[in-house]
């Protein structure tokens, strides 16, 4: 849970995460690269942006197509949110993840889904940031990003369970 997390594992993520934000235009870039590798991962989940599951992620329909770069840059923002949320805001947060896992549950998204959008993350983050300085931060990293799904995950199967 989001709240167990320590101070040295926050910290390393939100110090790396703040390299990233460095980056010109971030949103799109890291959010493009993670959606990329996400549907290479789980190409079912193409369906709900409306493309076939034999889509290539990388072709130039999935980067052009409006929709799918607004959700790419909004997941990222989501990200960038959820990171200044934890701590003091904690509380917030998980009611934040709860929600957004029950609308996304409505959506079509599968509990199943999350750990292939966790690897997604990971390499987006790592191919922006560096292999060599993100091996030092990985194992927090997945720590928090278990901790967001977590609760994302509840909401999902809280939203499954009022069907």
């Amino acid at each position: 849970m989001v709240s167990d997390m320590s101070y040295s594992t926050v910290s390393n993520v939100i110090d790396t995460w703040e390299r990233i934000r460095r980056i010109k235009d971030f949103e799109s870039v890291v959010g493009t690269k993670l959606f990329q590798k996400f549907f290479a991962l789980e190409p079912e989940a193409q369906r709900i942006f409306g493309f076939p599951d034999d889509m290539d992620p990388t072709s130039d329909e999935v980067l052009t197509n409006k929709r799918f770069v607004k959700h790419a840059k909004y997941f990222v923002q989501m990200i960038d949110r959820a990171l200044s949320l934890l701590g003091p805001e904690v509380e917030m947060l998980t009611e934040i993840l709860l929600e957004l896992g029950e609308k996304h549950s409505r959506y079509g998204v599968k509990p199943e889904f999350f750990p292939s959008m966790g690897r997604a993350l990971m390499e987006a983050i790592s191919c922006n940031l560096g292999e060599g300085e993100f091996a030092e931060v990985k194992t927090d990293w997945i720590e928090v990003y278990g901790a967001l799904s977590y609760d994302m995950i509840r909401g999902s199967r809280m939203a499954t369970n009022k069907e």
